[in-house]
């Protein structure tokens, strides 16, 4: 075996005893399991097994409505915070951990401004700055060349391949830890969904990744680790390869295949 894999990989994130709360319906269960450096988790399961909460709680998206809580601790790494610890300020964890949604959002604005969006936020208003920072989120998304001669143009005229894709760089302008992906290609072609693939590789070697997907098919090209959810709990996690082809559950080797979903 070759040392370099056999050397342990550092954790990004780690998720604790999470249990989570709908008003009074519980849509996680004791969910545990851990997010690697520079490597893709798929999530998979059934329609409503907790997939999009459990990406959600990462970045304290469910906050923003009313009744719902949670229990247990995600820690994020190498300071091993809890992302769900009252005195950590929501905004700057979203600022840290960036979320893609299943159909593109960009924002009513130019190109440019959508990019910006979070650098602004940020603070950072010096046009040079902000001009570099876009145009290499925009590279890192492989956008760059299609839109650099239109970077004032409105977000709404680029495809919907194009709009995802700039909805990743958004979210990689302000040099995120960890990214979020619900669903990102399931409004998507198949070659606009190449293209979210190819790309999703590539990013990992700069970010970690966690991405929710119905495709099996998906899970098993882009993904290094996938967790199996079925009814809020994990049923089970593990290398990619192994969860495809030696599930260690009757219940993921009945999903996989088909049997059920």
């Amino acid at each position: 075996m070759n040392v370099l894999e056999s050397m342990p990989v550092p954790k990004k994130a780690d998720v604790k005893n999470l249990n989570f709360w709908y008003g009074a319906t519980q849509s996680l269960r004791n969910v545990s399991l851990p997010l690697y450096e520079n490597k893709v988790v798929a999530l998979i399961g059934p329609s409503g097994c907790g997939k999009t909460t459990l990406l959600r709680c990462f970045n304290r998206m469910h906050e923003l409505y009313p009744g719902n809580r949670s229990e247990g601790s995600i820690f994020l790494y190498p300071d091993k915070i809890d992302i769900l610890g009252a005195s950590i300020d929501p905004i700057e964890i979203r600022m840290r951990i960036g979320m893609v949604f299943q159909k593109p959002n960009p924002f009513p604005k130019s190109i440019f401004e959508n990019v910006a969006y979070g650098l602004r936020v940020r603070g950072l208003s010096d046009r040079s700055r902000l001009s570099d920072k876009v145009e290499q989120a925009l590279r890192d998304a492989a956008l760059w060349d299609e839109v650099k001669d239109r970077l004032k143009a409105n977000a709404f005229a680029l495809s919907g391949g194009q709009q995802q894709r700039l909805c990743i760089a958004r979210a990689l302008a302000t040099d995120p830890e960890l990214l979020l992906f619900d669903e990102p290609t399931s409004a998507l072609d198949p070659i606009a969904t190449a293209h979210i693939e190819e790309l999703t590789i590539e990013l990992k070697k700069k970010v970690s990744i966690a991405i929710v997907t119905h495709n099996m098919q998906q899970a098993g090209r882009i993904s290094d680790y996938t967790a199996f959810m079925y009814l809020g709990e994990l049923v089970e996690f593990d290398k990619t390869n192994l969860i495809f082809t030696k599930p260690s559950s009757k219940l993921t080797e009945q999903y996989i295949t088909g049997h059920f979903g």
